[in-house]
């Protein structure tokens, strides 16, 4: 059986009558939309107090600064210092005059230093030197020659006078005894022994400065003591 269609129900042949429609609405509607006028719209003024609204701040157009190249240095001028003298002054020049032959020998000689030396005064007495005076077996030597010598005086022993007697005396350049003096005494008589045990020592060794022999000037305590 054949189906068919009504012509009431075909949409299709309606298209054309709804395409144009739909074109007469949107010309409708974009003729409204130019045609269209606002009334009742205030514009508001601005006061002056609103102008700060559309100040803007300016900011300084900034430049690159330029290098300035430094200014060359000063010329130093060189003066030439010119001494005027009379006519009559035999002016010389410091002009050193060098042999024309260059190729000549020439001897070198070698001059040895000069070493200045402590000039040592033999006849002057001195207290310290290079190489001290010394009795013959030393100090020991002399200790023994000292208590072997010395004669107590009688008057100090019945006084019980006793102590050191510090005596001074000059060792001469050929190691005999001079000038000797009490420089610390103890009474007269124990001071007197003490001056002639000293003049009646040996030779000493002489002292020597700078490899010569010279007066030196030598101190020894006498003692004395009672048993």
């Amino acid at each position: 059986m054949e189906a068919k269609k009504s012509k009431k129900a075909a949409i299709e042949n309606q298209r054309g009558s709804w395409l144009l429609m739909g074109l007469v609405v949107a010309l409708a509607f974009m003729f409204v939309s130019f045609e269209w006028t606002q009334h009742d719209v205030r514009v508001a003024a601005l006061s002056s107090d609103d102008e700060s609204i559309f100040v803007t701040e300016l900011v300084p157009i900034t430049f690159p600064e330029e290098k300035l190249e430094p200014p060359p240095p000063p010329e130093t001028k060189v003066t030439e210092l010119f001494q005027i003298v009379e006519n009559d002054i035999e002016v010389t020049d410091n002009v050193s005059i060098v042999s024309e032959d260059m190729n000549a020998v020439h001897d070198v000689i070698w001059i040895p230093p000069v070493v200045e030396t402590e000039t040592v005064d033999e006849d002057v007495i001195h207290v310290s030197v290079e190489v001290m005076p010394e009795f013959p077996g030393g100090i020991a030597a002399l200790m023994k020659y000292l208590s072997s010598n010395i004669k107590y005086p009688t008057i100090s022993q019945e006084t019980g006078s006793q102590g050191k007697v510090i005596v001074q005396f000059v060792v001469d350049k050929d190691g005999t005894i001079s000038n000797p003096e009490v420089v610390r005494g103890v009474d007269p008589y124990l001071d007197k022994e003490a001056i002639r045990v000293i003049s009646s020592m040996p030779k000493w060794t002489p002292g020597a400065q700078n490899g010569k022999k010279v007066r030196v000037k030598y101190t020894v305590p006498v003692s004395f003591r009672l048993q």
